[in-house]
Parts: structure tokens; C-alpha cells; sequence
């Protein structure tokens, strides 16, 4: 059995391997973290409205009503990460932003 020490030394390791995740992470973002966080809200309140249709309309009507320049590559993003669909962006990336 690890020693106490041993054990705090794991712990650390970890946490600086899962900061430096999150560092690279936020980098590779197409878009800001605050985008990404309205874009969440906006779906949620379509949701509200509508049925998800299986791409990513709602999606891309947000990013073109913030006139984000960049939408392919946020799509490529988003699918990459597990949103194929505006409920999937929701299901798959918006738990990739939980702290």
C-alpha cells in the first residue's frame, strides 16, 4: 500500500495533468468559453419551443445571429466533440464545460 506521501504526490500529478487538459482545452476553442455558454442557453430556451430535428439548425442560427465569422469550423468543433444535432451540443458538449 502507497505511503501517504506517495499517495499526495498522485493527487497532485492529477491535478496538474487535468489543469493542463483544461488549459488545452480552452485554447482549442472555436469560439470563447462565453459564446459557447449563450449558445448552451439559447438551446435550452428552443428546447423549450421545439423539438430537436436532428442537425444543427438551431445551432447555426444563433452563431449567425452573434455574426460569428468562423461556423464551419464550430460545427467541425461541435461534432468532433459529440454534437452532431442542437440536442446533442446540449447532451454531449455542454458537460465538457462543467467545472
Amino acid at each position: 500500500m502507497p505511503h501517504k506521501t506517495e499517495k499526495e504526490r498522485r493527487k497532485q500529478i492529477k491535478k496538474e495533468l487535468q489543469e493542463k487538459a483544461q488549459i488545452e482545452f480552452e485554447k482549442n476553442l472555436p469560439i470563447s468559453r462565453e459564446f459557447f455558454q449563450k449558445l448552451f442557453d439559447f438551446l435550452d430556451e428552443e428546447f423549450e419551443k421545439n423539438d430537436c430535428d436532428d442537425s444543427l439548425k438551431m445551432t447555426k442560427q444563433f452563431l449567425e445571429s452573434q455574426h460569428i465569422q468562423n461556423i464551419e469550423e464550430v460545427k467541425n468543433w461541435l461534432k468532433e466533440n459529440g454534437g452532431f444535432c442542437d440536442c446533442e451540443v446540449l447532451n454531449n458538449v455542454e458537460e465538457s464545460f462543467e467545472e
